[in-house]
């Protein structure tokens, strides 16, 4: 038997906002029939390939220690370091930089909750 991931779920703060974020980073979107309010305690992403959404659910406590899983994000139509910007501008923070003067590595962000996720070089760049 083997079973496949239907959303992953976040605790946060405000479900809403960031499902706005996470929404303009992966291009998910909301379901047309059930849209996310700001009142809303949860807040649903779905993937346009129909694979795991993204599930965000209210909760009373703040995040205070390091994601014990976290995403590993790979741009589709850019560079590593243009995604970066992107999501810098978006709204994430840097938490750490592992590039490399030879173009390998990684940069570790936080979305506006402070939820670290990775940005590794797209495919193109680890083509080259």
């Amino acid at each position: 038997m083997t079973v496949r991931i239907r959303h992953i779920t976040i605790d946060c703060a405000d479900p809403y906002r960031l499902s706005l974020f996470w929404s303009a980073v992966t291009g998910y979107q909301e379901a047309p029939n059930d849209p996310n309010l700001p009142t809303h305690d949860q807040a649903l992403i779905l993937a346009p390939d129909g694979s795991a959404g993204l599930l965000f659910i209210r909760v009373p406590e703040p995040k205070s220690v390091k994601n014990r899983v976290h995403f590993d994000v790979q741009p589709l139509d850019a560079t590593r370091d243009e995604e970066v910007e992107r999501v810098l501008a978006l709204g994430a923070s840097q938490v750490d930089d592992f590039r490399r003067p030879d173009g390998t590595g990684w940069v570790v962000v936080a979305d506006p909750e402070g939820n670290e996720f990775c940005i590794e070089r797209s495919a193109a760049e680890r083509a080259a």
